[in-house]
């Protein structure tokens, strides 16, 4: 054999598992560690929604007027605790321009941290002053949202039907192949989109950028808002209605690094609250963040969900 090519080969041979090993350090996964995370962010999530607080105790949502809005079991009352929660009559919370005050019933017993009110100023989850005015009353809790320009009172309760016969949720198995490094394709100025939610009110949030990855060659691309130090990802791809809930699902992720280089895991896409109670206003996807693709990774459908 020529001298020059028996060179190329040996030299050849020595490179090749370097090159080799080299590509595989830098896309290499534990894919023990990794799917040991996964579960644990899957226990983590079921144990979120079993809360006593949680998704699954969300036992009505109750839009308010203005003026008067009475409270307790009774179905006269605009606000309507479950049966055996309370009196008939509870109390009542009075909205006037956006101002709330409680009013107690007699020989109703309403605490606020814990504390005995008869009558006090109330304030919503969109008040900009910190976290709303909690209400307790036995098994309940209650307190009230701001969506667009209305007001409406949120009730949970720990005995919750729903919370109580949970039946856990189903993933696809995991794959690290759903584990992609993206790029971050900042918007600027940021876009306003409007979000509109499952009330049919919009909301016109900001986004800072999409979120750019590839599968099998091709690109996709996913408008993201910014929550606090996250992205927030609200999608909807071929398995929507079909393996997972029909509206769609949701993603957190970290922000991008200094070159704009973010990891979107779909093994961590989960369903909205919308999936468990029909109490709940979730945010449903932007027309551009359908996906003509199936995200085999993540969240299926609720056993008990109806969409």
């Amino acid at each position: 054999m020529n001298t020059k090519i028996l060179k190329v080969i040996l030299i050849v041979s020595v490179l090749l598992p370097i090159i080799i090993t080299g590509c595989s350090k830098k896309h290499k996964v534990d894919i023990v560690a990794y799917k040991k995370e996964i579960e644990q962010w899957q226990a983590k999530r079921a144990e979120g929604l079993k809360k006593e607080d949680g998704w699954l105790s969300l036992a009505g949502l109750f839009w308010m007027k203005e003026g008067e809005n009475k409270m307790g079991t009774d179905s006269y009352n605009t606000i309507i605790f479950p049966p055996e929660r309370s009196l008939k009559y509870a109390g009542l919370i009075y909205l006037k321009k956006g101002e709330l005050r409680l009013k107690v019933a007699k020989g109703v017993e309403i605490k606020v941290k814990d504390s005995l009110v008869s009558e006090m100023k109330l304030q919503s989850d969109q008040s900009g002053k910190g976290e709303p005015t909690v209400m307790n009353l036995g098994s309940l809790t209650f307190y009230v949202i701001k969506r667009g320009e209305q007001f409406g009172v949120r009730v949970k309760d720990k005995d919750n039907p729903a919370r109580l016969n949970f039946k856990g949720l189903e993933y696809f198995s995991i794959d690290p192949r759903w584990r992609i490094d993206a790029k971050f394709e900042p918007y600027n100025p940021p876009k306003i989109i409007p979000i509109v939610n499952v009330l049919n009110q919009v909301s016109n949030d900001t986004c800072p950028g999409a979120i750019a990855f590839e599968v099998e060659g091709k690109t996709y691309r996913l408008d993201a808002l910014k929550e606090g130090t996250e992205l927030f990802i609200i999608f909807h791809d071929e398995t929507s209605g079909k393996e997972t809930y029909g509206m769609g699902r949701y993603h957190y992720t970290d922000l991008p690094d200094s070159n704009n280089n973010v990891v979107i895991d779909f093994n961590k896409a989960y369903n909205p609250p919308c999936a468990f109670t029909v109490f709940a206003t979730c945010p449903m996807p932007p027309e551009q963040n359908y996906l003509t693709l199936r995200i085999e990774a993540g969240e299926k459908k609720y056993a008990e969900s109806e969409h």
